[in-house]
């Protein structure tokens, strides 16, 4: 091009755009919406992942940058100054766990100065969690919990609620999200980015990205949200990024300078968002202007945006403005258009071609363990907190609250962040527990002590506990109780109803006697410690304690316990051997061509092939069910990845290369342990994998209890390990799996509900999350599997339902992390891959009747009895404690369908109660009922002054949010004449509360502080 068309050309723009001229520029940004154009939504904002390549403190103060350069101070300190420059500038910031450190770094002036941008809303906190909570692997408590955390601190310092959901990058979007942590918070809207690729680009040719979500059978409309899909992910069109190293065309319009380029990034501009609003219903579109850890210098940004704005509003072909979601979402309303209704969830999610993200279902299962397992202790704890009373200066359940909020990220309990990532959450996880154990010591000290003592100063019970008992590890249960020792053993039960289990523990001997909390002995049974367990144990007791462990225990001490709802009893064992202490006998059956032994002594029996060891019946007498049973294993061997089809499996990506049995290596031997308690199979399923199939007395479930690790990896060949659960049902290609561990979510294999499924993965696109269970049914029988952590599983074959329990994987998966899964635990000098250890639970019920037992034992899965115990020189505990107790009216007890997943006690003495109703409409038909809490006698000891209904995530008054609700119209709406059943206002006399089917209701409670605190002993 000659230089007098460059200089033409100039002229030419200079005319259009008022000959401009190299000073200081004024750049209009205050257009607000105008009616009757496209309006492009400008969202300024960053996502800030609270730990992946780099830990979250890493993140925070921009170290580690040779793995990533990251630094979120960076962003905060830049930001403020940047929005000060324009009142007409706007950002929004998601992320708590990360504003919260950079918030308490500020003096008070710079508060004051972010209060005000917020209060103005140029700053808008979104989401408002401790972190952008991962949608698969968490259970739906935690991200209460996570959410709860964040909305108080920003209701705390700020006074606002968030407005909008905005989970842009977890990898695929659950039902619960759209009701329960969008509708039933108070959201307004919520947007995100990963839906599968298949389904994206129908809904783009559709004009279908934003539709108003209803997650919830149970509760239809009155929990919908409006809900959309960004067209391609959560970052700005391509060639529209300004960070200052990034590669897109600034807008440069000095004249004076070479490259002006105003007219052809006009042109840019008004081409991407028309091809935009070709897929968007209504005259507004969003443009999220931001992406991962980005505005660390923010002028970069805005100076092109604000030259954007004025330029593109000068042309006139479309209208541009600074905006937030809050702003679109009540422009999107305002345009009284109807949308389509999107019912169940966004998973799986595939960004492309033989990519489905469904590895990450069960990447990382001991961290996916441990959380789990901390989840639950948290939820006790914090009901025992207030039993004792907060205290401000010693022990509290606050660091593990905080590490738990963290975990829950989607780059954290998702398994997809790197090892040194995740080892720091686990440390976060372990540093919180050691609080929070402390905490419980004290409150049960406080509470056995007669009469009760609050003062931690004058305890003189001491209390342990064994966070390690699944490996067999349990320091103070192993105690010589020769010359007169007692170990006494509190057993707490943090559910509403009182509880009957079996519990066993590790001992030294076999002279013991277990008495109650009324001096009488009781049954109880020993059973050998396996070798399996021995090695678990060793291995990993050395690893995480630099503990090289002695004499090992030789059994498992079992007993039957009970404890009352909220509450404790009390058991005392001794080192003398009791009357009604049983040992196991211990049988092998080796390999045999004909026979067949069983186990079970009550209804529920099972029978085993002496042959080769495997499961083959199942027979309940009472239900009236016979049912054939397999319980086999299988790896698929992950895919390495090619030149010509690099797509590998990874953390995040399951992709099989191939599935293969994994069969005995040679003649399998059963070792059946029988005895009045339990009655167990164990085998040696091969080198690295062992199985226990166990029954317990009272119990009609069988427990599956697998060890599994380390995968060998020596043959170059990655490995998923699954455990298939085999019957002859014909069930159609149907299955049920639960949505985040709340609402089941029917699954009809090879087919989705919202598009023609191109089928290109046949087992990796048939996966799904699973928190609670998963379940099938034929016309005659319901089959239903429990789990003890989150896992992917699917039914790839009519009849069976598989699980995915380990992983260990050779490449990287290309989605960022840049590291294979390859989890390894070094102790005694030597480095060997991950093994894991877990439990699963299934059941064969007659059809419609299976729900009874996944709720209320997925209940007790969820919330273990809590063990602690105190080793005692004598016998006087029980006529110098108080051995039981409970924290409600003794007389009363939760309805079966009632939950409470929230007791806890405030800073500012208030307590926070949530219920929960634990069935969906129609799943049971006695319990998916109405149902009612009467508050006075779960305090019965308190005089309740006030009970004010809140948000879920009580950061509002209930009666306030629900007046500020969008309410959306929908398309030919199916529901439009159905109607919800919800509990009513809370009669202020009677102070009852009532729960429709899948309702969940929280409240802050006020107590008279003239009553006496005291507390309720069922004697």
């Amino acid at each position: 091009m000659s230089m007098a068309v460059v200089l033409s050309a100039v002229v030419v723009l200079a005319s259009v755009f008022g000959g401009v001229e190299a000073k200081y520029m004024v750049y209009n940004t205050s257009q607000g919406i105008v009616p009757g154009m496209l309006n492009v939504h400008l969202v300024p904002h960053t996502h800030d992942d609270v730990g992946w390549l780099k830990t979250i403190d890493q993140y925070y103060v921009g170290s580690n940058n040779s793995i990533q350069l990251a630094c979120v101070q960076n962003v905060l300190d830049s930001l403020v100054p940047a929005l000060l420059a324009d009142n007409n500038r706007k950002f929004v910031y998601v992320e708590q766990a990360f504003f919260q450190r950079w918030w308490r770094e500020q003096s008070e002036a710079v508060q004051n100065v972010v209060k005000e941008l917020v209060l103005s809303g140029q700053l808008e906190l979104i989401n408002g969690g401790m972190c952008m909570h991962d949608e698969a692997a968490p259970h739906y408590i935690d991200m209460i919990d996570q959410t709860t955390l964040g909305h108080q601190f920003i209701k705390n310092e700020f006074g606002v609620t968030p407005r909008i959901g905005w989970q842009i990058d977890p990898f695929g979007h659950s039902a619960v999200q759209a009701y329960l942590l969008g509708a039933e918070v108070g959201f307004d809207s919520l947007f995100f980015g990963r839906i599968d690729y298949q389904d994206r680009a129908k809904r783009k040719d559709e004009k279908t990205l934003e539709v108003v979500w209803r997650g919830s059978k149970s509760l239809g409309s009155t929990a919908q949200i409006f809900a959309g899909a960004f067209p391609q992910n959560y970052e700005p069109p391509p060639g529209f990024y300004f960070e200052v190293n990034s590669d897109s065309p600034i807008v440069q319009d000095d004249v004076d300078l070479f490259d002006y380029n105003v007219q052809d990034r006009v042109n840019d501009f008004v081409a991407a968002a028309l091809s935009q609003a070709n897929i968007t219903r209504t005259n507004h579109i969003m443009w999220t202007m931001g992406t991962d850890f980005k505005y660390q210098y923010a002028h970069t940004w805005f100076r092109a945006m604000d030259k954007l704005i004025h330029y593109v509003n000068m042309d006139g072909r479309v209208n541009a403005l600074y905006s937030t979601p809050s702003i679109y979402t009540d422009a999107k309303y305002a345009t009284n258009e109807s949308w389509p209704l999107k019912t169940e969830d966004y998973f799986p999610y595939a960004d492309r071609l033989n990519a489905y993200w469904t590895g990450y279902f069960t990447s990382r299962p001991a961290l996916k363990r441990y959380v789990r397992t901390m989840s639950g202790y948290y939820l006790a704890a914090r009901q025992l907190e207030f039993f004792q009373g907060r205290s401000n200066s010693g022990p509290s359940t606050d660091l593990l609250g905080d590490a738990l909020a963290i975990a829950q990220h989607h780059d954290a309990v998702s398994g997809t962040e790197k090892q040194h990532v995740a080892d720091d959450y686990a440390k976060r996880l372990s540093i919180g527990y050691v609080q929070a154990e402390a905490l419980v010591a004290s409150s049960l000290a406080s509470l056995v002590e007669s009469p009760p003592s609050l003062d931690r100063e004058k305890q003189d019970t001491i209390f342990q506990q064994c966070p390690l008992l699944n490996i067999s590890y349990c320091p103070v249960s192993e105690i010589d109780l020769s010359h007169g020792k007692t170990l006494i053993v509190v057993v707490y039960n943090p559910l509403g109803w009182r509880r009957e289990d079996i519990i066993r523990i590790p001992v030294t001997k076999e002279d013991i006697t277990v008495r109650d909390y009324k001096g009488r002995e009781i049954e109880s049974q020993l059973l050998p410690l396996s070798d399996a367990h021995v090695a678990l144990r060793n291995n990993y007791v050395a690893a995480y304690l630099g503990v090289t462990l002695g004499d090992d225990p030789k059994y498992w001490l079992a007993f039957k316990a009970s404890a009352p709802a909220l509450g404790f009893s009390t058991y005392i064992i001794s080192g003398v051997r009791g009357g009604k202490l049983k040992k196991s006998s211990v049988y092998t059956y080796r390999f045999s061509r004909h026979t067949t032994f069983n186990i079970g002594a009550d209804n529920l029996k099972l029978t085993f092939s002496a042959r080769n060891g495997k499961l083959i019946h199942y027979s309940n007498e009472k239900k009236l069910i016979e049912e054939s049973v397999e319980v086999s294993y299988s790896y698929y061997s992950g895919y390495n990845g090619t030149e010509k089809d690099p797509q590998a499996s990874g953390a995040y990506i399951f992709r099989p290369n191939g599935t293969y049995p994994i069969e005995p290596n040679g003649k399998v031997s059963s070792t059946v342990v029988r005895g009045p308690l339990i009655d167990e199979v164990h085998q040696q399923i091969n080198s690295w994998i062992y199985q226990i199939t166990r029954l317990y007395s009272g119990k009609e479930h069988v427990e599956v209890e697998f060890v599994v690790g380390p995968i060998p990896v020596e043959d170059g060949s990655g490995k998923e390990v699954v455990t298939k659960l085999k019957t002859t049902m014909e069930t159609d290609k149907t299955f049920y799996t639960d949505s985040s561990g709340r609402d089941f979510i029917k699954r009809i294999r090879d087919y989705r509900t919202d598009w023609n499924l191109q089928v290109n993965e046949p087992v990796a696109g048939n996966y799904y999350p699973i928190n609670l269970g998963i379940y099938v049914h034929d016309d005659q029988k319901e089959f239903s599997v429990l789990v003890d952590r989150a896992v992917g599983g699917s039914s790839i074959s009519d009849g069976e339902i598989e699980l995915m329990l380990h992983r260990r994987l050779l490449k990287d998966d290309g989605r960022g992390v840049a590291e294979a899964l390859n989890e390894t635990v070094c102790a005694n000098g030597k480095c060997t891959g991950l093994t894991i250890q877990g439990k699963l639970y299934f059941r064969i019920d007659p059809i419609g009747e299976g729900a009874k037992w996944r709720r209320s034992v997925g209940q007790e899965v969820y919330s273990p009895f809590l063990l602690a115990f105190s080793e005692q020189d004598g016998d006087k505990w029980l006529s110098s404690r108080t051995p039981i107790f409970s924290g409600i009216d003794q007389s009363y007890t939760l309805p079966q369908n009632i939950a409470i997943l929230t007791l806890q006690e405030l800073n500012d003495g208030k307590v926070l109660l949530r219920l929960a109703h634990l069935y969906e409409v129609g799943e049971d038909k006695d319990l998916s009922v109405m149902t009612r809490v009467e508050l006075k006698k779960l305090f019965p000891s308190k005089e309740i002054g006030r009970v004010t209904e809140m948000s879920l995530s009580a950061n509002q008054e209930r009666a306030e949010m629900e007046k500020k609700r969008l309410v959306w119209k929908v398309e030919n709406d199916p529901d439009s004449e159905s109607t919800v059943v919800r509990g009513g206002p809370i009669d202020p006399t009677k102070l009852e509360v009532e729960l429709g089917p899948m309702e969940i209701r929280t409240f802050v409670i006020d107590f008279d502080s003239t009553v006496h605190n005291a507390q309720v002993f069922d004697a």
